[in-house]
């Protein structure tokens, strides 16, 4: 985001924002893991704890997605960047991924596999390409501020 978007935005948002939007990703990265191991073992202890995984992501993933949407959206509309508002709708596209993860995940154990697999590899890669692309941002002219 843009130094002069970053001088319009509320400090205590970004600080909450910057604590909070990692641990979503880490939290679905692990939930992949956990859904390959279970694709590989048939062991149901590895799918139950993707299944708690991709819930306490979505749990942490919703603060950080409201606060990019007033920060993007309503109050520095005009100074977002085209890549901040990429970054909002790859981040919303990952949570509805980890969303119908999360529906397919209450099915019986043996029906999970395939779907879950692909749903988390989805959520994964967006999210990926999302910070990917808050990353590629040119540095601010009076030094990085980390969003």
């Amino acid at each position: 985001m843009s130094s002069l978007a970053k001088s319009h935005r509320s400090v205590a948002a970004n600080a909450i924002y910057g604590l909070l939007n990692p641990i979503p990703f880490g939290l679905f990265v692990g939930a992949l893991i956990l859904d390959i191991t279970y694709a590989n073992t048939a062991v149901m202890l590895w799918m139950k704890s993707a299944a708690w995984l991709l819930v306490i992501g979505l749990l942490f993933a919703v603060i950080p997605r409201l606060i990019n949407l007033a920060q993007v959206w309503v109050t520095s509309r005009r100074f977002a960047t085209r890549a901040d508002r990429l970054d909002f709708w790859l981040n919303l596209l990952a949570i509805i991924a980890a969303i119908f993860n999360a529906f397919v995940h209450t099915r019986d154990a043996y029906a999970v596999v395939p779907a879950s697999v692909w749903l988390s590899l989805c959520t994964v890669i967006l999210l990926s390409i999302s910070h990917i692309l808050i990353a590629m941002q040119p540095a601010t002219a009076g030094g990085y501020v980390h969003d």
